[in-house]
């Protein structure tokens, strides 16, 4: 092939890849935020959508929520929201383009150390195009998966520059990129392992030096291996052993691996969340698995002197597997679609250049390749662009799940919120049920169950769910709190109190406890003490309008003179209207109030008035009532 058509190939190799993309992933532009780790990331993350300061860089950099320490996919959401605010179109189109972007840098890095174009171009399609890769593009939390993958493939580029000779710059530069991607993700520690197989082949320069030179690598690997750990225990997605016995996170390893490659070669049935295996992990399937693998990695180890691409991918995919095979166990998932994102790209080079070898003494092998790869990639962009589609809402994606696995209380779960948040609330608590049924100790379904159960009027049933959470996890303050709401509702105020303080104990910054125990003492006239929960509650939350409100009343109407206080009672319900843009009635009652209190009966007029009008908008009219009476006396009491 001449200078000048090779590289005509590749401009149009580049076109392909791009277009091909976009195409398969076209449904994206349609596609809502999740409610998995979408709330965590960026719909519910005040963090995130401050903007881009000192506070929220340093916010990132220090935080671990998510429980990871990902500084640079923390900053790549807040730039985001900054400039597209919470419009999930831009989210996704930032994340395609990002995928893109790894496709055309795998295909140009590939392409720059082997010298196959076509070869290169396949293995570029394949991870482009591969259904397996939609969680990784489509999910907007996973933004660390194409974010890292960008470092890993520009660490890979910079570190061919520097194995041709391209001295200390490159190294560092090298070095540089490698360290940014572990803090996109986690994942790259595995990047100089592949390093070392690239010097391998293709780049044909594995000696006792080059293992000395990815010291430093391993080093960054290292450190960031033992925060990843930590930020993850912190966070509770680490799975206790006793929950998941190490044995069982062996026998899922092997099962893993062969999996993954099965799902490579018949991608069907793909899910957000797969239940684990359990007791379908019998001892000949996790004994076939260990033997399949074995027997290929003898065989790819005895061919390795004349086939020298088949170690580099094997070692590649069982390697960059490790962090995420499930020995240590992050979250419920036995394994995970998104996991394959750099994996496969291994298995992708076995291919791209096994089969052109199989086929050497084909006639017309060259016609017959291309339209073997163009078939193949065609049909994986059918069934992407169909689980693009998938990924179109909570309830699409959860329904989908439900339908192709079995027994999978997380998708009853999380299906369950979704209904839940669009006013479904029967069709969420058969789900809840179901999540219940499958495994009897899930707390976390009890406590939601119960909270639809509360909203319903059945507070007897709710009730009933809160004490089922409590036995199981005698510490939950979510359940705690829920319990007190109901029982404070009951007129049960001793028992109300006694789990407002329990929830308390067991969450300490609980806003939310703080002030209904103070309103179940307020109930009991308990009034100061009410102030002093009130003040906690916005000592957590220093701009929340409910406990202002309440202190606002207190001390309006207070009937000990030395306690009552009419100016810092119109301090808290100016600011408590201000934080809801003067458009509550109870606020702007309190408000009036705390005005008539301080004498100053013409704005207590006004704003009753004003109060009136909403609280007649919305009906209420208990309320409108009261704010009558009010208003006739405060202009009785205004100065003519």
């Amino acid at each position: 092939m001449s200078r000048k058509n090779g590289k005509f190939s590749v401009i149009l190799i580049y076109l392909l890849l791009t277009s091909a993309t976009l195409i398969a992933f076209e449904p994206l532009r349609l596609n809502q935020f999740i409610r998995y780790d979408d709330n965590d990331y960026i719909t519910e993350n005040q963090h995130v959508q401050g903007g881009l300061n000192l506070k929220s860089i340093k916010w990132a950099f220090t935080s671990t929520n998510a429980a990871n320490w990902h500084p640079l996919t923390w900053l790549s959401h807040i730039i985001d929201c900054r400039l597209f605010g919470l419009n999930p179109k831009w989210h996704h189109l930032v994340n395609l383009l990002f995928h893109i972007a790894n496709t055309l840098l795998l295909f140009w890095v590939l392409k720059d150390m082997t010298g196959a174009i076509w070869q290169s171009a396949f293995v570029a399609g394949l991870f482009a195009l591969h259904p397996l890769h939609v969680e990784s593009v489509a999910w907007a939390a996973e933004r660390k998966d194409v974010l890292s993958t960008l470092f890993w493939l520009l660490t890979m580029a910079s570190y061919v520059h520097y194995a041709r000779g391209g001295g200390a710059k490159w190294y560092t530069m090298t070095l540089f990129l490698f360290a940014m991607g572990l803090m996109a993700k986690p994942m790259l520690v595995t990047l100089p392992f592949v390093l070392l197989l690239l010097d391998y082949w293709p780049l044909n320069r594995l000696t006792r030096q080059t293992v000395f030179e990815k010291l430093p690598f391993f080093a960054l690997s290292t450190a960031s291996s033992i925060v990843t750990f930590f930020a993850q225990r912190s966070g509770g997605a680490v799975v206790n052993i006793d929950l998941l016995p190490l044995s069982m996170r062996l026998a899922n390893t092997p099962v893993s691996y062969i999996k993954y490659i099965g799902k490579m070669f018949w991608p069907t049935k793909l899910a957000v969340l797969y239940p684990y295996f359990g007791d379908k992990l019998s001892a000949w399937l996790v004994a076939t698995s260990v033997l399949i693998l074995l027997a290929v990695t003898i065989l790819v180890v005895r061919l390795s002197s004349k086939h020298r691409y088949l170690p580099v991918g094997w070692f590649w995919y069982l390697g960059t597997l490790v962090p995420v095979i499930g020995l240590v166990q992050v979250g419920n998932q036995p394994l995970a679609d998104r996991y394959t994102y750099v994996p496969l790209t291994g298995l992708f080079i076995i291919a791209a250049w096994v089969l052109p070898e199989l086929l050497a003494g084909w006639r017309h092998r060259k016609l017959l390749l291309g339209l073997s790869a163009a078939s193949v990639l065609l049909i994986l962009s059918v069934c992407t662009f169909s689980q693009v589609s998938r990924w179109r809402d909570s309830i699409t994606l959860y329904e989908h799940t439900i339908a192709v696995t079995s027994d999978n209380v997380f998708a009853h779960y999380n299906l369950g919120i979704a209904l839940a948040s669009q006013g479904r609330a029967n069709e969420a608590i058969n789900h809840y049920r179901q999540a219940i049924k499958i495994r009897p100790d899930y707390f976390e379904a009890y406590n939601n169950l119960g909270n639809l159960l509360s909203e319903q009027g059945k507070r007897d049933e709710a009730i009933s769910n809160y004490r089922r959470v409590l036995e199981i996890k005698p510490d939950d303050a979510a359940a705690h709190y829920n319990l007190g709401v109901l029982l404070a509702q009951q007129g049960k105020f001793g028992d109300a109190i006694d789990n407002f303080n329990q929830a308390l104990k067991a969450k300490p910054d609980y806003a939310e406890a703080y002030n209904n125990l103070g309103n179940t003492l307020l109930a009991l006239n308990r009034l100061d003490e009410a102030v002093a929960c009130y003040r906690q509650a916005l000592h957590f939350k220093p701009d929340w309008p409910l406990p202002l409100n309440n202190i606002a009343r207190i001390l309006a109407t207070h009937p000990d003179p030395k306690i009552r206080d009419p100016r810092q009672a119109i301090e808290a319900a100016e600011r408590a209207a201000e934080l809801t843009k003067y458009g509550d009635a109870v606020i702007l009652e309190t408000l009036a109030t705390a005005y008539a209190a301080a004498g100053r009966f013409d704005e207590a007029a006004t704003t009753a008035q004003t109060a009136m009008k909403l609280a007649s908008a919305e009906k209420n009219e208990e309320l409108s009532g009261r704010l009558r009476r009010q208003l006739e006396l405060y202009r009785q009491a205004t100065p003519r």
